[in-house]
């Protein structure tokens, strides 16, 4: 499985961005498509996922209400629309693909392919 990135720059506070991830290869199972983010010296934190299998969102409670996942299977696509963005959503965003895990869908521990990311800076 690869994944490429695309869609980060640069916004002013109350704006928004849409970040995409392009799939490629075979995924299989209860998978999930995540995205994650890390800002400097920080550990990296899982920000949203769908899961592969009924398309179901799962989000940190940081971006609830202001983020939005979705996917187009067709172009094998997953997108992060990100409204109302903070200058606290500065970080460099990753997708990844890994195995969807009810109890803690967010862990990146669960997943095993990373982008090469793509970096968002919000100025205030």
């Amino acid at each position: 499985v690869q994944l490429v990135e695309s869609g980060g720059g640069l916004v002013q506070a109350g704006g928004s961005l849409r970040l995409s991830c392009a799939v490629s290869g075979f995924t299989s199972g209860d998978y999930a498509i995540g995205w994650f983010r890390q800002a400097p010296g920080e550990f990296r934190e899982g920000v949203s996922c769908i899961r592969g299998n009924d398309g179901s969102g799962y989000y940190a409670d940081s971006v609830k209400g202001r983020f939005t996942i979705s996917s187009d299977n067709a172009k094998k696509t997953v997108y992060l629309q990100m409204d109302s963005l903070e200058p606290e959503d500065t970080a460099v965003y990753y997708c990844a693909a890994g195995e969807f895990v009810s109890a803690t869908p967010l862990q990146p521990l669960w997943f095993s392919r990373w982008g090469q990311g793509t970096q968002v800076t919000v100025s205030s």
